[in-house]
């Protein structure tokens, strides 16, 4: 049976995303995972983990602040120390928070939200004491359930906050790993918040391919799929790479201003959030049509993205994919190192890159074991024999119990030529033809001398 999609909204004649049942899956899992380590609590900095810990948001203008923390007693509730007002509105319209953390001893209870900030990355001075604040907060939640002797994992942290920790008997070790480990495996609703992601991407690349054509500009195609998604009700467009021309290799991972010309190829990789739930989604095109060289380059990225897919099964490992595509050597790099992520899986949930990862950088090394549930994406790269043209593909799945699905449903199996159609005296311009209109005259004039051309150019190319 294919993995469910659904439309946007709640109704209340079908039953789609359950969004309690998605809170209280998540947390079942981080708890799981807590449980079964040496940690007293884990304390989250991270934007993405303290969604998946308190069901909390505040913009996604927050995601690099390291503002806001939350942590998770073994044992207890979460708490979550928000910014100014959003910690107010949490009491208010989260009341899966409101569950009394903290009532020991004859101590009134206290909301799972409450006022808190960091350093602001430093810009508070020192001396305001904000790092010793924060970790007095922790220590007297630890307290609390008798854990302030156990190690504390923390996934990302400011120097002076873990200082401040350290000054507290608090021993903090990674935590990163414990938070990675419950996210690995995707609930039913978060794969439904995947699938919708995904096909709200589908629609944004229609509006692109019908855009394509020389004189528009990297920057307008950004603009335009960026529209797209937040008109369909994206919550965060993370990004758009947008990749044409002679740009194409090596590849910049970085949009330009770079105007869109006949015959280039023209890639994209589409970020996006819904609802927390991100995509990274590449395809290829080429503006008004393509030469021999690209649409060989697109062949070959294909094989070897179809070649990994066949693979996917739970049971089957990361190595087992990795295996299948071409070392960094062949393609013009000096070891995976420098070629890390043109041939590469990676996990999507809250984030672009989780559990699990697909590289011959590492995939050999540290094998990781596919299970029904994951979702994850993979991309492939191949340089074309010009010299500066290459092709860009990237499909997501979800493991399920004999195989996997893909979920990104853009066509991607032949490149793609958009663009205005042109016509010869002699009918359509073929799409299949050189840059350099020179090559293609020379071409049917070696075929006419040949014998070969009668009427019509054998390539359909003007004269």
């Amino acid at each position: 049976m294919p993995v469910k999609s659904f439309g946007l909204n709640a109704v209340d004649w079908e039953q789609r995303v359950d969004f309690d049942r998605l809170r209280r899956e998540r947390l079942g899992r981080l708890r799981a995972e807590l449980e079964r380590s040496e940690l007293g609590a884990v304390l989250s900095f991270d934007f993405h983990n303290i969604r998946y810990m308190t069901a909390t948001h505040i913009g996604t203008w927050a995601m690099d602040k390291l503002i806001r923390y939350s942590l998770l007693p073994r044992g207890g509730e979460p708490v979550i120390w928000d910014f100014g007002s959003a910690a107010k509105h949490h009491v208010l319209y989260s009341p899966w928070l409101d569950h009394g953390s903290g009532g020991h001893d004859g101590v009134a209870p206290e909301h799972g939200s409450r006022p808190g900030i960091s350093t602001l990355r430093g810009a508070f001075h020192p001396g305001l004491g904000r790092a010793e604040e924060v970790a007095r907060q922790v220590r007297r939640e630890l307290d609390k359930y008798g854990l302030a002797n156990e190690p504390i994992g923390v996934d990302v942290v400011e120097m002076p906050i873990l200082a401040a920790l350290a000054n507290e008997g608090i021993r903090v070790v990674d935590g990163q790993q414990l938070f990675l480990e419950a996210r690995r495996i995707k609930t039913e609703d978060e794969i439904s918040l995947l699938v919708a992601a995904a096909s709200m991407v589908d629609a944004a690349y229609d509006q692109l391919y019908a855009f394509l054509r020389p004189g528009v500009r990297e920057n307008e195609c950004v603009g335009l799929v960026a529209k797209a998604l937040y008109d369909l009700g994206s919550e965060h467009v993370e990004g758009v790479n947008a990749i044409s021309g002679e740009r194409c290799s090596p590849h910049p991972h970085v949009y330009s201003d770079r105007i869109l010309r006949p015959g280039d190829p023209a890639f994209f990789d589409i970020l996006h959030s819904f609802n927390g739930y991100r995509t990274c989604y590449y395809r290829t095109f080429n503006v008004g049509s393509a030469s021999a060289a690209q649409r060989d380059a697109y062949r070959r990225c294909r094989s070897y993205m179809d070649e990994a897919i066949d693979l996917v099964r739970p049971g089957a490992t990361t190595a087992d994919l990795a295996a299948v595509w071409p070392r960094a050597e062949e393609f013009g790099f000096p070891d995976e190192l420098a070629a890390f992520a043109l041939q590469y899986g990676h996990g999507v949930g809250l984030s672009i890159w989780e559990k699990p990862i697909v590289s011959r950088l590492v995939s050999f090394d540290e094998p990781e074991v596919l299970e029904e549930g994951m979702v994850f994406a993979l991309e492939t790269y191949w340089p074309a024999s010009d010299g500066w043209s290459a092709a860009r593909i990237e499909e997501e799945m979800v493991v399920t119990k004999d195989g996997c699905e893909v979920i990104t449903k853009f066509p991607a199996e032949e490149l793609l030529v958009a663009g205005h159609r042109y016509w010869t005296v002699d009918g359509p311009l073929t799409t299949r033809r050189e840059v350099e209109s020179h090559k293609n005259t020379r071409e049917w004039r070696g075929a006419f001398a040949s014998g070969a051309a009668v009427g019509a150019p054998s390539n359909g190319a003007a004269i």
